[in-house]
């Protein structure tokens, strides 16, 4: 609520009752089911829910209803949703190894173990429009999916297995992950934190700087070590029972960026990482965010901070399009107030200026 407005209650209630019956449309045509956008706008609920922090295809799919397709509106309301739920705990880590894989790909090797699983992707489509769509007839049936139950072994395991990659960094056993829900952040931040900043950020301002970084802004050469996407299986570790329970499993894509590495005193060369996990089906965000994380990385690789994606300060304190969204949209509502003092400001400089611009043309006319 933006609490310096007061009064127009008529006005701002019709306003809602228009935006309602915008938002239905042409009555003509049947309403948009959540089971619809659901079932057919999948990518859009899957980005909803992984920058609101909060895995609900139902809530999702109706925020971008109420939204009426805004994204960044939808996210902002479900945020806003996920801050009146309980906690109950915290789940202990997901194994993202054991993962039901239903894509999986490398752009480091041609032949991999288990092999490239292209599953569903606009990778090899033209990018026309398809008139076939214009109709709603069925025109295939439906595919079974089969994602893989067996185990496929990491594409940076390989690079691992001799000694040419970083290892996976460990915590120490007594570090608690922070949680930037609960506390407020303090620069600088261990990494866990950044990645859950980055995890929720808008992807449109991730895959900007992530373009940065390939066009020279961050001095990295990346490469996609692998992209996979489909099930972990989410445990809650329950200590009456002495063993974690399952709650069920949820859609993640994974993505791990290799790169370049000359070395330093400390380190021989090799390749580092960059990591990236979001919710649902979201490639384009976990590439983008594992180019990121890498960037931020350039202190601890003792490398120049000389491009806006290294900046961590930068980079986390407007990477949230929920508080960007607020703090660019309160501007267009009032501001009488503020605006009459800058204008009653800007009217007295105005005046001693034009006072001494015409001094000199008084004293001329003076001799």
């Amino acid at each position: 609520m933006y609490v310096a407005v007061k009064g127009g209650e008529a006005a701002i209630a019709n306003a809602h009752r228009l935006l309602a019956d915008r938002r239905r449309g042409d009555r003509s045509l049947p309403a948009i089911s959540i089971d619809q956008i659901v079932a057919q706008l999948g990518l859009a609920v899957d980005r909803v829910m992984a920058e609101a922090s909060l895995y609900d295809r139902a809530l999702a799919a109706l925020a971008v209803r109420q939204a009426r397709g805004d994204m960044i509106e939808a996210i902002f309301i479900l945020r806003a949703y996920r801050t009146t739920l309980p906690r109950f705990g915290s789940s202990v880590p997901v194994d993202t190894a054991v993962m039901q894989i239903e894509r999986r790909v490398s752009a480091t090797y041609k032949d991999l173990p288990g092999g490239q699983l292209l599953g569903p992707t606009f990778d090899y489509t033209h990018r026309l429009l398809d008139p076939s769509l214009l109709s709603d007839e069925e025109i295939d049936g439906p595919l079974e999916k089969e994602p893989l139950s067996e185990p496929l072994i990491r594409v940076l395991d390989i690079l691992a297995g001799e000694g040419l990659i970083e290892e996976d960094g460990d915590l120490p056993q007594d570090h608690i992950p922070g949680d930037l829900t609960r506390e407020p952040l303090e620069f600088p931040l261990e990494r866990d934190l950044r990645l859950q900043a980055l995890a929720r950020g808008d992807e449109g301002f991730l895959l900007s700087l992530a373009y940065s970084t390939q066009r020279g802004y961050a001095r990295t050469h990346p490469f996609v070590g692998e992209v996979r996407i489909g099930e972990v299986e989410v445990e809650l570790d329950l200590p009456e029972l002495g063993f974690a329970v399952s709650l069920g499993r949820i859609q993640v894509t994974e993505c791990q960026m290799v790169n370049q590495f000359k070395g330093s005193a400390k380190s021989p060369p090799q390749f580092t990482r960059g990591y990236g996990l979001v919710f649902g089906q979201s490639e384009r965000k976990a590439m983008a965010m594992s180019l990121v994380d890498r960037a931020l990385r350039a202190e601890e690789f003792g490398e120049d901070i000389v491009a806006p994606a290294q900046d961590e300060e930068f980079v986390i304190s407007h990477s949230d399009n929920v508080q960007a969204t607020g703090f660019v949209e309160h501007l267009k509502l009032p501001h009488y107030v503020d605006f009459q003092a800058e204008l009653d400001l800007v009217r007295r400089m105005r005046a001693e200026y034009d006072k001494k611009q015409a001094a000199p043309e008084l004293r001329e006319a003076a001799e």
